[in-house]
């Protein structure tokens, strides 16, 4: 099967072979485009802020964790954080992510509950903090610090933080643009509602 990894216990998604195209990867992992599409009508999150957020937090590996900090010889040291999977989303948000839309068994290792995480964080950050569904660059700020983070301005204070907002806004321009030309095939294509 194409785009699928198999292991001995369970089945993988492999990350897209371009990355930088949009058309390319809903060509390749059909499913995801009707996955950012049901996100996009329930929350009102475009397609392409949700695929850049998850571009730059994960490169589309679905079981991406932050790296191990220290360690001693062979014994591999903590990781800083419990984020994991394709939106790299800590436990106690995942956890209020499942509880408030009652998808209990939602899966951070799953794309189409990634992409409806990432349209459900976006619509809090527009509720919470008073973001636009549209500004990629500020959802991405409040997603890395949280609303209460984004709101005191952490994010002011990190150089390094504020050039990965402006990578998110321009991929999700880049993908926003490659999309126009590709959205009727797509529609088409995938006979999406």
């Amino acid at each position: 099967m194409l785009g699928l990894l198999v292991g001995p216990t369970a089945c993988v998604t492999s990350p897209p072979r371009n990355p930088s195209n949009a058309c390319s990867i809903f060509e390749q992992h059909r499913g995801w485009w009707n996955a950012v599409r049901a996100s996009e009508r329930r929350w009102g999150v475009a397609p392409e802020i949700q695929l850049a957020i998850i571009n730059v937090e994960s490169g589309f590996e679905s079981d991406a964790r932050p790296p191990r900090r220290g360690g001693f010889l062979f014994i591999p040291g903590r990781r800083p954080s419990s984020a994991r999977g394709y939106a790299q989303v800590i436990n106690s948000t995942w956890d209020w992510y499942r509880e408030d839309t009652g998808n209990r068994f939602a899966r951070r290792d799953n794309f189409d509950d990634a992409a409806d995480f990432v349209g459900w964080y976006g619509r809090q950050s527009n509720r919470i903090a008073g973001i636009s569904l549209s500004d990629a660059r500020s959802q991405y700020f409040a997603y890395h610090e949280g609303h209460a983070g984004y709101n005191r301005g952490d994010h002011l204070r990190m150089d390094w933080l504020l050039r990965r907002g402006d990578r998110v806004q321009a991929l999700a321009s880049r993908y926003g643009g490659q999309l126009n030309g590709c959205r009727g095939r797509l529609n088409r294509r995938f006979l999406f509602f």
